[in-house]
C-alpha cells in the first residue's frame, strides 16, 4: 500500500532545485515541492503548507484540518509509526553517505 502522509513545510532548502524540509509528526525530512509550485504558489510561499508526501516529493497541498484528520486516521491504522520508521531510517542512511 501506497500512502500520502501529511506534513508541513518549515523551510525551503534549495528554491531553484525546488527542495523543502518537511516536518511530519516530529521528523523532518528533505522533500521535492515541484509538484505543488506554479505561478500562483511560487516557491517562497510554500513554508507553511501542509502537503502530502510520497517517496521524497508534495503531491498535492491540504489545509491543516484535512492533514490533522489524516494523520489521526493514520495513528489508529497504525501505518503512521512504520512509515515515521521507514523514513527515518532513509534519512539516516543518506545521512551517512553524505559523511554527515
Amino acid at each position: 500500500m501506497c500512502l500520502g502522509i501529511p506534513g508541513c513545510i518549515v523551510s525551503i532548502d534549495d528554491a531553484e532545485d525546488l527542495l523543502a524540509t518537511v516536518d511530519v509528526s516530529g521528523v523532518r525530512r528533505q522533500i521535492n515541492i515541484s509538484c505543488v509550485v506554479d505561478d500562483a504558489h511560487p516557491v517562497d510561499s510554500c513554508v507553511g503548507d501542509w502537503v502530502l508526501v510520497h517517496v521524497g516529493f508534495a503531491m498535492s497541498r491540504i489545509n491543516e484540518a484535512e492533514a490533522a484528520e489524516t494523520l489521526r486516521l493514520l495513528q489508529e491504522l497504525g501505518d503512521l509509526q512504520a512509515e515515521l520508521e521507514n523514513m527515518q531510517a532513509r534519512t539516516d542512511v543518506a545521512a551517512e553517505e553524505q559523511g554527515e
